[in-house]
C-alpha cells in the first residue's frame, strides 16, 4: 500500500503499553517528537514508522503485532474505506478456508483456520468491495495463518468496529444473547432481515442463518464471521422492506433489531403488501412493518425477538396493529430494556386460541430477571401480566412503566420509604484549626519510587464485553457498584483484592472485596499494609484528583502530595476519608431512592393506593 501507516494518540499508547496521559507528555517534553501528518487538532494523527523510530531512540518498549500492522496499513487508506477493506479481507480469508481443505477446531472450539467453507445459499457473495492491494493480502493471509482465520477476522473486525463505534449501530451482546435465549432453539434455522454486521445471527447457536442488510459492505463482513465460524449462511444485501431477499421463506425463529424512526421505509410502494396481515403500518411506524415482515418469515409456532423504540408501544397511530396483534395472539411480551423495548411474538397456529394476557414488565438494566418472567409466563405462572381485554377496552397502551403491579404498589412505596430513611451517613467529627499544619510532605511517585506503592493497569488490548471472568469497570467505580463486566481469561490481567485502591479520571474507591478483574482505563494502586493505610492514600487521591477537574492544566496523578506521618495518624486520616466516602455513597443512594419514592407517592396518591395520613 502507497500510504504511510498512521496511529492517534490512543494507538501509541496501545503500542508501548502506556497511558495516553505519558503520550501527551511526550509531546510536550520531547521536541523531536514526529509532527502529526494528519487529522485534526484534536485527534492528530502519526506516521508509524516515525514513532517506531522514536520509541527505539529512547529505548521506549513497543510491541507492534502483526494484527496492528495489518489494521495501521487499512486505516492509511482512509475511513471511507475500512468497512471496504475489512469486508474485502473477510473475502479473502473465506475463499482460503474453502480451497484448504477439511475444517479444524481452534482452542475455543471454533473452527480454525483450515475450515472449509459451507454453502452461501441462493445469494452467493455479497458484493465485498475492491480486492486487497498484493502487500496487504499478503499481511492478511500470514495474520490468520499465524493465530487463525476466524481469531485474525474477528479482531479486524473489533478495530473496525471501534473506530466506526456512531456510524454502526451493533447491538449489545449481552442483549442479543439474551433474545436467542428467548427465541432462537439450538439448531434452529434463524433470519435477521436487519442483520447489520451479524451481532443478532453469531449469538444462537443455530444450525443455519439468513440475513439481509442494506448496506452491502455489512452484509458481506456478515456472511464472513458467519462463514469463518463454520456457520451455513445465506446473506443478501439489499432493502428488505422494498427487495425482500427472502420471498416465502420462513424461518423457525427471527431476530431483529432495525432501524428506529426511518421514515422512508416504502409506505407509497408497499400499500398493498401481503405481509401487512395486521393493518397498513402507518407512514410514521416504520417500526410496525418491521414487526409484520419478521412474523410473515418465521413458520406458525416460530418465535420473534425484535428491539422496538419505547414509544412504539403507546403511540396512537399504531394501536389498531397493536390491538389486532394481540387480538390474534401474536404479540405475546413487551420488556423495558435500558433505551429499547424488546417485543416477544409468536406465530399463530392454526385454529390455536389465543392467550388471554400478555406480559408487560420493565427490566432496566437487569436483563438477568428477563428469561424467568418469561419461562414463568408460559408456565402461566408470571406476575407481570396484563389481561389483553383490558388493553383492547383502553389505549392498547404496553408501555410497561404503565403496567406495574398495582397491587404492589403500596407496598413498594413503604419499603422505598424505610430505605430512604435508612440511608444516612454521619459526616467525621472534624477539628478546625486556625492555622494549617505544616508537615513533611512526599508524592504518590515517591512512594511507588520506595517500594509502598506498586500501580497496576489492565492489559492494552482487554475489553469487558464478554468471557466469564467478572471485571470491575469505570462506570461500576463511579457508580459504587461491583464488576458488571465480563472478559475472558488472558495474560496480563489485573486482580483486585480488597484493600486495593482503585482510580480512574473521576472516582477513587479501597475496595471491600476482591475476585474481580481490574477494566480498562482503571489503575490499581496496592500499597503495603505495613508502612501505609489505603484510606489514607485514596482520602488524598480523591482530593488531588478534584482539583484537577477545575483547573485547565493536566493532571499527572504520580505528583499527587500527601504528608509523611506514622502509620498511626494515617489510620486517623484515613476513618475521616472512609467516613466521607460513605457519607457519598449515602446521597447517591438516597437521591435515587428519593426519586423513586416520589414517583410511587404521586402514583399511588393518584390511583387510590396509597391516602394521607390522618
Amino acid at each position: 500500500m502507497s500510504h504511510d501507516p498512521t496511529v492517534n494518540a490512543g494507538d501509541i499508547a496501545r503500542l508501548a503499553g502506556v497511558g495516553r496521559a505519558a503520550v501527551s507528555n511526550w509531546r510536550r517534553r520531547h521536541d523531536d517528537f514526529p509532527d502529526p501528518v494528519g487529522g485534526t487538532a484534536n485527534q492528530p494523527l502519526f506516521s508509524l514508522r516515525q514513532v517506531e523510530s522514536w520509541l527505539r531512540r529512547y529505548g521506549k518498549s513497543y510491541q507492534v503485532s502483526l494484527g496492528d500492522r495489518v489494521w495501521q496499513r487499512m486505516k492509511a487508506a482512509g475511513d471511507l474505506r475500512l468497512g471496504e477493506l475489512v469486508a474485502a479481507a473477510g473475502a479473502l480469508l473465506t475463499r482460503r478456508r474453502g480451497e484448504a481443505g477439511p475444517p479444524s477446531t481452534g482452542r475455543d472450539g471454533a473452527a480454525g483456520a483450515g475450515a472449509e467453507v459451507l454453502p452461501a445459499g441462493q445469494h452467493g457473495d455479497p458484493p465485498a468491495g475492491p480486492e486487497l492491494e498484493p502487500e496487504l493480502a499478503g499481511l492478511v493471509t500470514e495474520f490468520a495463518e499465524r493465530h487463525g482465520a476466524l481469531t485474525a477476522y474477528e479482531f479486524l473486525c473489533e478495530r473496525y468496529f471501534e473506530a466506526h463505534s456512531r456510524q454502526l449501530a451493533v447491538t449489545r451482546d449481552e442483549v442479543a444473547a439474551l433474545m436467542a435465549r428467548l427465541a432462537a432453539p439450538a439448531g434452529a434455522t434463524v433470519l435477521d432481515p436487519a442483520c447489520g454486521v451479524g451481532t443478532l445471527l453469531l449469538a444462537p447457536g443455530a444450525g443455519a442463518v439468513l440475513g439481509q442488510d442494506l448496506n452491502e459492505t455489512s452484509a458481506a463482513i456478515t456472511r464472513a464471521r458467519l462463514l469463518l465460524r463454520g456457520v451455513e449462511a445465506d446473506v443478501a444485501a439489499g432493502d428488505s422492506m422494498r427487495h425482500d431477499g427472502f420471498t416465502g421463506r420462513r424461518a423457525d425463529a427471527v431476530l431483529c433489531d432495525p432501524p428506529f424512526n426511518e421514515r422512508a421505509w416504502g409506505y407509497e410502494e408497499l400499500t398493498g403488501d401481503p405481509r401487512w396481515e395486521y393493518g397498513l403500518p402507518p407512514r410514521g411506524e416504520p417500526e410496525l412493518a418491521w414487526v409484520q415482515h419478521c412474523l410473515a418469515h418465521v413458520r406458525p409456532g416460530g418465535m420473534v425477538a425484535i428491539l422496538m423504540p419505547p414509544a412504539a408501544a403507546s403511540r396512537k397511530a399504531g394501536r389498531r396493529i397493536r390491538a389486532n396483534l394481540l387480538r390474534a395472539g401474536a404479540l405475546r411480551a413487551v420488556v423495558a430494556l435500558q433505551g429499547s423495548d424488546l417485543w416477544l411474538l409468536r406465530r399463530p397456529t392454526a385454529g390455536e386460541r389465543p392467550p388471554s394476557d400478555v406480559l408487560i414488565m420493565n427490566a432496566g438494566s437487569d436483563l438477568s430477571a428477563v428469561e424467568p418472567a418469561w419461562r414463568a409466563y408460559l408456565d402461566d405462572r408470571a406476575d407481570h401480566t396484563v389481561r389483553i381485554i383490558d388493553l383492547l377496552a383502553d389505549e392498547v397502551d404496553m408501555t410497561p412503566a404503565r403496567h406495574q403491579r398495582r397491587d404492589d404498589l403500596g407496598r413498594a412505596f413503604a419499603e422505598a420509604r424505610d430505605r430512604f430513611l435508612a440511608a444516612t451517613a454521619v459526616p467525621p467529627d472534624l477539628k478546625v484549626l486556625d492555622q494549617p499544619l505544616d508537615q513533611p510532605v512526599t508524592t504518590l511517585g515517591d512512594l511507588i519510587k520506595e517500594g509502598l506503592v506498586t500501580a497496576s493497569q489492565a492489559p492494552p488490548k482487554m475489553t469487558a464485553d464478554g468471557g466469564d471472568v467478572p471485571v470491575l469497570t469505570s462506570d461500576d467505580l463511579a457508580n459504587g457498584t461491583g464488576p458488571t463486566g465480563l472478559t475472558t481469561q488472558q495474560q496480563g490481567l489485573v486482580v483486585i483484592r480488597p484493600g486495593d485502591v482503585v482510580a480512574s479520571y473521576s472516582a477513587v474507591r479501597v475496595m471491600t472485596d476482591g475476585g474481580a478483574a481490574l477494566g480498562p482505563h482503571l489503575t490499581l494502586y496496592r500499597v503495603d499494609a505495613r508502612r501505609l493505610d489505603p484510606d489514607f492514600l485514596a482520602g488524598y487521591l480523591r482530593a488531588a484528583g478534584g482539583r484537577a477537574t477545575t483547573g485547565s492544566s493536566r493532571f499527572d496523578v504520580r505528583r499527587t502530595r500527601l504528608p509523611r506521618l506514622p502509620l498511626k495518624e494515617q489510620r486517623a486520616y484515613g476513618e475521616a476519608f472512609r467516613q466521607l466516602a460513605v457519607l457519598e455513597d449515602a446521597l447517591r443512594e438516597t437521591s435515587s431512592l428519593g426519586q423513586t419514592l416520589i414517583r410511587l407517592g404521586l402514583d399511588g396518591l393518584t390511583d387510590g393506593h396509597l391516602h394521607p395520613q390522618p
